[in-house]
């Protein structure tokens, strides 16, 4: 039965890509445009001198998802009467590119909308002619349906983030989207296309990997003590990613909405301060790390800064390094262990303006500080990190139980001879009130 459902399915898929293949019939004026268009290297230079290419396969498009979608709606500056007469001048394929991307809001009005709001288009905002533009990840005129399966080596993401795809490539994710196809995650999956954000800021990776391994949170309370508290504190590839190498990031957050704090646009002051306060350029101690706060908190017009703990791989690259669930760390000596080697590298981040987050390492001692206390919220290692202030006050409660032990019992020693003699001497008057009651009771006797 099992069989007969997936060569149903199957049939279902084939049939929906024949339907994409064979694609639509073109208006006229689509057709006289590829009529030119629809030519082998054809192609402009740039003001730039750089190549840009000009042909249009007209099969391509009648199978792309823009094929109901006239000439004219994105390219609306050209005048059909004129157009090829005179040559067109271009400044530059990023400028074309940029430029050509705003005819993207008439149609994809709410996808746009969630772009504005992401790194990608903070970069290009800041200048970089490396963000990418819709263009740059869709091909305009050969685009295809999202339900349509994206091969491996067509995923866009790889033309920027090289290093990451290519362990992306080869880990669980990467090998069983080759193997299975849909059912593996590609990038888009994890990191949403249109709403991107740095992946090292806030909990959506976290809560991403929760929508398909929906059942985590109960299948680890059966072996992993606090399994809440080690979701809220520690990325999925700390443990998932075996041979990743690992460090303490701890966030700069509002002290009341616990939100990721980012840095003010116009004057910045994180790097500022933070220079600043590593006087040996080496990395903050704990007392420059106080200061930092201190100064930061002082020029901050909102709520106070205080600093949140969550360990995390080192790279982006590592973070795609996923292994199977057999090889998942499960020991817990890695991280609970005096000295262990996550908690030997140590960073303090703040949201770039970008969206990107802004680092500065931090001595490891700062994880042991009495000073520092206040300020990490709420992070903590058995057997690894040992903030002092808890061990002094861990120090004086067993000083003050092991006082009310000792000092009970050398009462009880130093009174003992002193509640015997009493008791003595009670049971003396005891016995004498007795005594004496018997005496008079004899003597009214005889007297009558």
């Amino acid at each position: 039965m099992k069989d007969f459902f997936v060569f149903v399915f199957f049939l279902l898929v084939l049939g929906a890509s024949s339907a994409f293949a064979e694609g639509v019939e073109l208006d006229e004026a689509e057709l006289a445009c590829l009529k030119c268009h629809d030519k082998a290297g054809l192609k402009m230079k740039t003001e730039k001198g750089e190549t840009l290419p000009l042909s249009i396969s007209t099969q391509a498009f009648r199978e792309s998802m823009h094929n109901k979608t006239s000439c004219e709606d994105c390219h609306d500056n050209l005048d059909s009467k004129e157009h090829g007469k005179e040559p067109s001048h271009v400044a530059s394929k990023r400028e074309f590119s940029l430029e050509m991307s705003k005819s993207c809001t008439s149609c994809h009005k709410e996808n746009v909308k969630l772009y504005v709001d992401t790194v990608h288009a903070a970069l290009i905002r800041d200048g970089s002619d490396k963000a990418p533009t819709c263009s740059d990840c869709h091909n305009s005129h050969t685009v295809k349906s999202v339900k349509i399966v994206t091969p491996l080596e067509q995923i866009p993401c790889a033309r920027c983030h090289e290093d990451i795809f290519k362990a992306y490539s080869k880990d669980v994710h990467g090998l069983e989207r080759v193997a299975k196809g849909k059912t593996g995650p590609q990038c888009s999956d994890c990191h949403s296309a249109h709403s991107i954000q740095a992946a090292s800021l806030g909990d959506a990776i976290k809560n991403n990997c929760v929508k398909c391994h929906k059942d985590v949170a109960v299948s680890h309370e059966d072996w992993l003590p606090n399994a809440a508290l080690h979701f809220d504190v520690i990325s999925c590839p700390v443990c998932h990613a075996p041979d990743a190498q690992r460090r303490v990031n701890l966030r700069m957050i509002d002290s009341v909405d616990k939100k990721q704090l980012i840095e003010q646009k116009g004057v910045p002051k994180f790097e500022r301060l933070a220079q600043s306060a590593d006087q040996q350029k080496a990395g903050m101690s704990e007392q420059e790390l106080k200061t930092f706060l201190k100064e930061f908190n002082l020029e901050n017009t909102g709520n106070k800064a205080i600093l949140n703990g969550r360990l995390e791989v080192r790279s982006g690259v590592q973070a795609h390094q996923l292994a199977e669930k057999s090889r998942a760390i499960k020991d817990c000596r890695v991280c609970h262990t005096a000295g262990a080697t996550p908690f030997q590298s140590i960073v303090l981040t703040i949201a770039g303006q970008d969206g990107r987050p802004l680092r500065h390492s931090v001595e490891k001692e700062v994880l042991s500080s009495i000073t520092a206390g206040g300020s990490l919220h709420g992070f903590y290692a058995i057997g690894s990190t040992r903030i002092k202030l808890l061990d002094y006050l861990l120090l004086i409660v067993v000083s003050g139980v092991l006082l009310v032990i000792v000092g009970h019992m050398t009462a009880r020693r130093m009174f003992r001879s002193r509640r015997e003699k009493l008791k003595e001497q009670r049971h003396s008057d005891f016995m004498q009130s007795q005594f004496d009651a018997e005496s008079q009771s004899e003597n009214e006797t005889k007297g009558k």
